[in-house]
């Protein structure tokens, strides 16, 4: 059954492919990013794919007029179903420069709280039901000496994000909340030039967290190699692993 998604962070990576599954798909899809040039560009490469407009709108998640704009959005779709939460920001720091970790604690801390939030209220006080996805990463699960911020604030979400579902249930609203956990997808986050172990393309990754989205899934984790690294690394004990001196 087609629905109304709203994809926050659709300007490139995995927002946009994500965006692309379910205009493909028959939803009705709303954009929001920071760079509406690219937005508009997406408008018009898929406008012969879907049945009704895709509507879009230019966001920033760390401006104070981010809940406004979100809102202009919902209004112009009729409403929605799913808010998928994609935007974000990380890369390695190895040098932890204070302007990168600012921007990226900025950005997936307060702009993620900001947006998420907002989208429960709505949610709450329109029908008392509705589904949150958004992409978090498997740097949640465990902290990552190159990039201290970015395992820091996807600790941050992942744990909203289950603080959040629990108070749903005490607060009486039918919320259902997918946690997307990718390992490394071939994005701009990655560091250009360096080889990660089994890169994952934006579309298998976007595929997979629209089968979860569909399927109602709390966690997902993509794919099944980064659910294994996962359940390893949860063995190491805590001075071990802070022992343990990743190749640059």
């Amino acid at each position: 059954m087609a629905k109304k998604f709203i994809v926050v962070g659709a300007t490139s990576g995995l927002g946009r492919e994500m965006a692309a599954q379910l205009v493909r798909a028959g939803h009705k899809v709303g954009i929001a990013g920071r760079r509406g040039e690219l937005l508009n560009s997406f408008v018009e490469e898929y406008k012969d794919v879907c049945a009704e407009p895709i509507e879009w709108q230019e966001m920033d998640v760390t401006s104070p007029s981010a809940t406004t704009a979100l809102e202009e959005l919902i209004e112009r779709m009729g409403g929605m179903d799913v808010l998928l939460h994609v935007a974000g920001a990380g890369f390695e720091n190895p040098a932890l420069e204070e302007g990168k970790e600012r921007h990226i604690a900025n950005v997936n801390s307060v702009g993620f709280v900001t947006i998420i939030d907002h989208a429960y209220h709505w949610f709450r006080t329109h029908g008392g039901k509705g589904h949150i996805a958004a992409v978090t990463s498997i740097a949640g699960t465990k902290g990552m000496g190159l990039a201290p911020a970015y395992s820091a604030t996807k600790r941050l979400q992942t744990t909203y994000l289950s603080a959040l579902a629990q108070h749903a249930r005490m607060d009486g609203v039918r919320l259902h909340i997918t946690d997307i956990r990718p390992g490394y997808a071939q994005t701009s986050i990655l560091t250009p030039g360096k080889k990660y172990p089994a890169v994952l393309s934006p579309e298998k990754v976007a595929r997979h967290a629209i089968r979860a989205i569909d399927h109602r899934r709390r966690i997902c984790t993509i794919d099944w190699r980064f659910r294994l690294l996962v359940v390893g690394w949860s063995l190491i004990p805590r001075p071990l692993w802070e022992r343990i001196t990743f190749v640059k």
